[in-house]
């Protein structure tokens, strides 16, 4: 009888140590993460080497601690699909250098830039035509102009003859800013200090304010140290403004450090692109970039639910944008899915989210007048196509 309950036990132990070994199994073990990296290190060759750039898309975003940067990472989280698509992110140095980079330099495939980048450079006489060697995949969001300065700064135009930060040349900040100040006519004098020490001689009061022009919340903005003596100025939406930029609004629940509770500033805004190249349809540059198109366009609802960018929601995939072409196979993929261009209830939709806009827009034909450059911008994107 012992013997047969010894028996019973060992049998028990047994048992129980296979489930807790099984169980163990099933847990997540950090070193299968691994599993396909050691092959390639232990058994890699050219043709590995050659697969895996098959499917790698690169695409330079922008500085540390950027908006760019934060979308290039949601990317890369959500499309990567082992050995079918891998996204790599860049950090960037600025949009001026990342429409260098998308032209020449090796391996990137895709950039993010700003909308008004291009027209300055042609504009300053540094480019020529620059337009048509480029194409758009959509159209991101708009990123706001965030002016830091002490109270007694207004708007804008007191910043006439004082020291203003712009960040480093080269970036989106700087094209934007120089931009509005020449088309406003307030003559300042720019200096060109990378932003996070731009903040604290802002403090120190070695200069008068720091412009900081990316999607909100902008997190060197929303960490902003204030110590009641700093806020958001103003920046009106002049008439000189209203064909390149939007009117944009900021409010205490993006910047509590900035903005009281229940204020708003109005500002305005400028779009940020996802951009290529525009590569013929028969190279292996565009097959790439198609693929990743179609990855993207697929799995866009998932990018606009957290944990991602909440500016990811002001993302329209099939929204046009004025002067440039969109790449032929992102369009394809709008037509071919039914994906509308804008439509008038997404205009209404801006005017309600945007009191700034609503200043602008006066009256019925002031609304009207401001819908049709929606349409127009369609239009002509339509038009652009259609001569491909």
């Amino acid at each position: 009888m012992r013997n047969v309950a010894r028996m019973a036990l060992a049998a028990m132990m047994m048992i129980c140590g296979s489930a807790a070994q099984a169980a163990e199994q099933a847990e997540y073990d950090p070193t299968k993460v691994s599993d396909s990296l050691k092959a390639i290190f232990q058994f890699g060759s050219t043709s590995t080497k050659q697969a895996l750039n098959a499917n790698t898309v690169t695409l330079i975003t922008g500085t540390i601690g950027g908006t760019y940067v934060q979308f290039g990472a949601d990317l890369a989280s959500v499309l990567d699909d082992g050995n079918k698509l891998r996204v790599l992110p860049i950090v960037g140095r600025g949009s001026v250098q990342s429409v260098a980079d998308i032209l020449f330099l090796q391996g990137v495939d895709l950039g993010i830039v700003r909308a008004d980048t291009l027209d300055y450079l042609e504009r300053k006489g540094f480019a020529k035509d620059i337009k048509k060697q480029f194409t758009y995949v959509t159209k991101l969001y708009n990123e706001e102009m965030q002016v830091i300065a002490p109270r007694s700064v207004a708007t804008l135009k007191d910043l006439e003859g004082k020291k203003v930060s712009v960040d480093l040349p080269n970036g989106g900040t700087f094209v934007t800013a120089l931009t509005v100040f020449e088309r406003l006519g307030i003559k300042a004098n720019f200096v060109y200090v990378e932003q996070r020490i731009a903040m604290e001689k802002l403090k120190a009061g070695e200069i008068d304010a720091v412009i900081v022009v990316g999607g909100k919340p902008y997190k060197s903005v929303s960490t902003f140290n204030n110590d009641g003596r700093f806020h958001l100025a103003t920046v009106d939406y002049a008439k000189p403004l209203q064909s390149d930029y939007l009117p944009a609004t900021l409010t205490a629940k993006d910047y509590p450090n900035l903005i009281k509770d229940g204020e708003t500033v109005d500002t305005i805004a400028v779009p940020a692109v996802l951009a290529a190249y525009s590569w013929a349809a028969n190279t292996d540059r565009y097959r790439k970039i198609a693929q990743f198109v179609d990855a993207f366009f697929t799995k866009f609802p998932t990018l606009q639910n957290p944990p991602f960018h909440p500016k990811w929601k002001e993302v329209s995939l099939a929204a046009p944008l004025s002067g440039w072409n969109r790449l032929p196979v992102a369009q394809q993929w709008l037509d071919s899915h039914g994906v509308e261009p804008v439509a008038r209830q997404r205009f209404e939709a801006f005017l309600k989210q945007n009191p700034a806009a609503a200043k602008v827009v006066q009256s019925e034909t002031d609304k009207e007048a401001l819908f049709k450059q929606f349409q127009a911008w369609e239009a002509e994107n339509a038009r652009a196509q259609a001569r491909k």
